[in-house]
């Protein structure tokens, strides 16, 4: 091995900031603003997407080092080498962003199978010329394909351009990776299933598609002798909807049944939990169906990673993660005894909240448009401007621009589709009417002039309790003693 060499100052600040961007969650101002430092924009030009300029920049840097033959991470000093080897990875990473993106395209197209990574070779020997072991280059070629599909999974599918949207695709990042990436690298990668996740939200917010996002960004490790991923992205997401089945029949599609298990069996039934592979996620819509019966064996498969089929002591091992999600405030389904504390407690390591459609539209009115586009070209297959258009113009007419969309995205989709037939939508006043979040029954009671001053203070502090969860919180911020908050929550309905 050569003498040890060390960077120029130049190049050590640059390469720092590479490695703090690289740490960065790529949803945050925070991320942006090292972008247009890196870049060498400014904040106005910086309002364009800057990436390109990023890679540049970095390509262009590294690329100096490799025609002195100093892009070997084993000639540095202990210091230097922890400052160039992210922004070493950095590199690497988007020389292959475009392959990896192809590559997501045809594994989702293949379904079940997935083939051999056709750049995998090529991008192990780079990190092996930069100075990486063959099993750590392996680790880092595992770790590029899962940043590089939860970026696209979280940006495709969650669609909007406002703040509270940012904000929703910030969350999502961080429960993949949590806060610390570095942490997430060293220590979390395999340990993702003790996190378990609540998300909430009213009907059509989109709940489903943000656990799915989460779910096929999991970590799938690289089998170097075979250049393939260990399985496909179909594999890392199981969903079920429980409100779907009858409580005597839950326990079975969950944990399944062996043969002559239940009166009438004939054949065994394989559970939801037997199709779930290490590192996924099982997605349980609308949690609060769930007995509290079958909430306490799912807390304790939760605690003890071990699980029988119905009829059957025979143990099975469950290594996925749980994402659960409900339209229902937490609070009130436990202060109705419908969801156990204890159960409650070992779902929430994460709560996220998809925002409703009102709210978005609130900070942007052209958010309409943007989703409007993104739905017409999802449901026709390609691009058609002069339809475009007219859906538009439909959409303004009728429910027109203060339309409330109870119904959420899911609703906005149903009205594009009923424009295509039809050629307007009249809205959903029904929905309206009956949403039974407390924010819809705030906003209706304030529109209606139905609510005393004491009324609209009580169903405010209502409100904030359902998102907040405690009393505390809630005075805090409305400056209440908290045993009137108590009051207020309890019994808001005898406030109008």
């Amino acid at each position: 091995m050569n003498s040890t060499i060390h960077l120029s100052s130049s190049d050590r600040a640059f390469f720092a900031l590479v490695t703090r961007a690289a740490f960065s969650n790529p949803f945050t101002e925070e991320r942006a603003v090292m972008d247009r430092q890196l870049a060498d924009v400014d904040a106005v030009a910086g309002t364009q997407d800057t990436m390109p300029a990023v890679v540049h920049a970095v390509a262009r840097r590294v690329e100096a080092l490799e025609r002195e033959d100093a892009a070997d991470i084993r000639r540095y000093s202990a210091e230097d080498q922890q400052v160039l080897r992210y922004a070493l990875l950095f590199d690497a990473f988007h020389r292959y962003a475009d392959a990896f993106d192809t590559y997501i395209l045809k594994d989702l197209a293949a379904g079940d199978g997935n083939g051999p990574v056709p750049f995998a070779r090529d991008a192990l020997n780079m990190l092996a010329a930069r100075g990486f072991s063959a099993s750590i280059a392996c680790g880092y070629f595992s770790m590029f394909y899962q940043l590089r599909r939860a970026y696209y999974f979280i940006d495709q599918s969650m669609i909007g351009r406002t703040p509270i949207m940012n904000e929703f695709r910030r969350r999502l990042w961080d429960n993949v990776f949590t806060h610390n990436i570095q942490w997430y690298e060293r220590h979390l990668w395999n340990r993702m299933e003790d996190f378990s996740t609540l998300i909430l939200g009213e009907t059509g917010t989109g709940k489903k598609a943000a656990a799915a996002a989460i779910g096929k960004s999991c970590f799938i490790p690289f089998d170097e002798n075979k250049l393939r991923f260990a399985r496909s992205i179909s594999r890392t997401f199981v969903s079920i909807n429980l409100a779907q089945f009858p409580e005597t029949r839950i326990e079975s599609e969950m944990f399944g049944q062996r043969k002559d298990a239940l009166a009438g069996a004939v054949d065994p039934h394989v559970g939801i939990l037997s199709r779930c592979c290490p590192h996924g996620v099982l997605f349980l819509d609308e949690v609060h169906a769930l007995s509290p019966t079958v909430q306490l064996t799912l807390l304790q498969v939760l605690q003890e990673r071990v699980y029988s089929p119905v009829g059957s002591h025979e143990p099975k091992r469950f290594q996925s993660r749980i994402i659960a999600a409900t339209n229902r405030a937490p609070s009130e389904l436990r202060r109705e005894g419908r969801m156990r504390q204890d159960f409650y407690y070992r779902l929430c390591a994460d709560v996220i909240t998809a925002p409703p459609l009102r709210d978005r539209l609130r900070e942007d009115p052209g958010e309409l448009d943007v989703l409007t586009s993104y739905i017409l070209q999802r449901q026709l297959g390609m691009t058609a401007p002069d339809v475009l258009q007219q859906v538009r113009d439909a959409l303004n007419r009728s429910p027109g621009k203060d339309y409330a969309w109870p119904g959420n995205v899911r609703e906005l989709g149903q009205a594009i589709r009923r424009i295509l037939l039809t050629g307007h939508y009249e809205g959903d006043a029904a929905g309206a009417t009956h949403d039974g979040s407390e924010e819809a029954r705030l906003i209706n009671g304030i529109h209606n002039g139905s609510f005393t001053a004491t009324g609209l203070q009580a169903h405010y502090c209502a409100l904030l309790y359902e998102r907040f969860g405690t009393y505390g919180e809630v005075a805090r911020r409305t400056g209440l003693d908290w045993r009137t908050v108590k009051k207020y929550v309890d019994k808001k309905e005898h406030y109008q």
